[in-house]
């Protein structure tokens, strides 16, 4: 009880609008799961072909820098607290609407999509400028480190129970799974509307109404965007690829909360530990290390292609991802810290224009998974096209550590003067 004291008095010593942040990430963070994982088990329930799930997947992400673009002219007149609420509670509609849909259709699917796109881009463009400005880097492993240890419990306990209930309610009790998604759903929107008032207690600001639209950028920002296209070549994969696997090798909802909790334990204890104990030196380990568990897992499905390979795929990945996260998020605030002192720019215009990056990343990765699955097959898409992109990833690292000499050269040289 002393040490659990000594770490509440410590996380009280961060500034209050930081505390407010990882509060309302925690709450929102329990609908997430749901979000990621049992959307996609619920497309390939209904139309049992894995095309259809990375269809919605790549909706999705065509709605997200759309609303990027979006938001930064919003920032000019509505408070950032409000827009990022918005985010929140329009990741519920889309599962109304999605839940709503007799059969599911490509239009169907596209305006879910659409829909869930959107307010994935109101939350995480609003989410990072929140990070980015409630934060320093002196603080942002112990921010991130906390924010995925949050994450990571969550991870353990959502999915378990979400699972379970889906196959309990859906099948012993009415033997209607999609009622069970229902009551899901109304779960979810719930909890957004409780997260959405948590964000108003903080005193966050909006961010200067200045340009933030540009095409020409510092040669440190061009790599990080190279990071970025990496990084978004394994996000479809980590949202879909899960799920699809699960679905076509296990079968079941409750099977697949189940072993998505398969390790969450250790990791979480794990994340929290070298999130307190790091420095912004240790980042580049964290994230060759995170990459190279994730590439481990991708092995292993690629070879085994079986529950057993699902199995040592997930686990890997529930260790390898948190790692990644950290050391990627930092680098990346960092990095928007130093060139925006270069270039003299609003902030949120490289938050902006990194989801570019992504979003090019995400159309590649998926445009990958269905030209295989298209000329050869489903199966060998889901074996082999995860093993093609975690490969891929592994450059990551060396452009990371490119990334991070230039901003301690141009600090150096008095360029910059990050926060």
């Amino acid at each position: 009880m002393k040490k659990l004291l000594h770490e509440y008095r410590h996380f009280l010593s961060y500034p209050r609008d930081m505390r407010v942040l990882l509060i309302t990430n925690l709450v929102y963070g329990l609908v997430m799961p749901v979000i990621e994982m049992f959307i996609g088990a619920y497309v390939m329930r209904k139309s049992d072909d894995v095309k259809m799930v990375v269809i919605y997947q790549l909706a999705v992400y065509t709605g997200i820098p759309f609303t990027f673009l979006v938001n930064g002219w919003l920032l000019q007149f509505v408070s950032v607290k409000r827009l990022y609420s918005v985010g929140m509670l329009l990741s519920g509609v889309s599962m109304v609407v999605m839940m709503s849909l007799n059969e599911l259709s490509l239009v169907g699917l596209g305006v879910a999509g659409l829909l869930m796109g959107m307010s994935f881009g109101l939350y995480w463009s609003n989410r990072d400028y929140l990070a980015l400005s409630s934060t320093s880097d002196d603080n942002r492993n112990y921010y991130y480190g906390l924010e995925t240890f949050f994450a990571t419990n969550i991870g353990i306990v959502v999915p378990f129970a979400v699972g379970a209930f889906i196959g309990w309610y859906g099948g012993e009790v009415t033997g209607q799974v999609s009622r069970a998604y229902q009551v899901v759903t109304a779960v979810v929107f719930v909890i957004t509307i409780a997260a959405s008032v948590i964000v108003h207690r903080g005193q966050f600001k909006n961010p200067p109404r200045t340009q933030f639209l540009y095409f020409r950028f510092h040669w440190i920002w061009n790599r990080m965007q190279l990071l970025a296209i990496l990084k978004g070549l394994a996000q479809g994969y980590i949202v879909t690829a899960p799920a699809m696997l699960i679905m076509t090798h296990v079968g079941k909802e409750g099977s697949l909360g189940t072993i998505l909790s398969v390790g969450s334990v250790l990791s979480a204890i794990l994340l929290y530990i070298l999130g307190r104990t790091t420095k912004p030196k240790h980042r580049i380990y964290l994230f060759a290390v995170g990459l190279s568990l994730f590439a481990l897992g991708a092995l292993a499905n690629g070879i085994l292609f079986n529950k057993l390979g699902v199995l040592l795929f997930m686990v890997l990945l529930v260790l390898g991802r948190p790692l990644a996260d950290i050391a990627y998020f930092t680098i990346q605030l960092l990095v928007i810290d130093t060139v925006a002192v270069i270039e003299k720019r609003n902030q949120y215009a490289y938050i902006f224009v990194q989801e570019f990056g992504f979003y090019i990343g995400r159309f590649t990765g998926c445009g990958l998974f269905i030209l295989l699955a298209t000329q050869v097959s489903n199966t060998f898409a889901l074996r082999f096209a995860l093993l093609i992109v975690a490969v891929l990833q592994l450059l990551s690292v060396f452009v990371a550590k490119r990334i991070l000499k230039g901003c301690a050269d141009t600090e150096q040289a008095g360029e910059a003067t990050p926060a």
